[in-house]
């Protein structure tokens, strides 16, 4: 599989994710994974099991795209095939999420992470917007549970 992947280092913050041309993601048709830095590439290869619903030639063009940003970044890579980074995400992961879930409430990290949201959201401007759709998704689950 021929690499699409082209390093993208616009100096400066960049702004938005949508800013990142095709070329710069290892996922470039869904802009999944971007790949702008080391920390990046090794993110990718961390959570390329985690992108749902891509076929086999797209995951075989992720892992050329990994591979060439890995060499230019100085990253070692020890897989040679993305048959090793896996193709479905883990087993237990739902019951994973829910138990961090319920001890970061336990803790009080919850209610922390809460509140930090919601200032940056505030801070952005889009605190109604946040807002509206965190009601609608409650509503959503709440219909959901009421099915059961």
């Amino acid at each position: 599989m021929q690499a699409t992947w082209e390093p993208y280092e616009r100096h400066g913050r960049l702004t938005e994710r949508t800013d990142l041309p095709s070329t710069a993601f290892a996922f470039p048709t869904q802009r999944k994974e971007p790949l702008t830095d080391a920390k990046h590439v090794r993110n990718a290869v961390a959570r390329f099991d985690q992108v749902l619903d891509v076929p086999d030639a797209d995951r075989a063009l992720a892992f050329a795209n990994i591979e060439k940003a890995a060499q230019y970044y100085g990253v070692d890579l020890s897989e040679t095939s993305w048959h090793q980074l896996g193709i479905r995400p883990q087993p237990h992961r739902k019951e994973s999420a829910r138990k961090g879930a319920e001890t970061r409430m336990r803790t009080g990290e919850a209610k922390e992470a809460a509140l930090k949201g919601a200032a940056t959201r505030k801070r952005l401007g889009i605190a109604e917007e946040a807002a509206k759709k965190a009601a609608a998704t409650r509503r959503h689950r709440g219909e959901e549970r009421g099915r059961d």
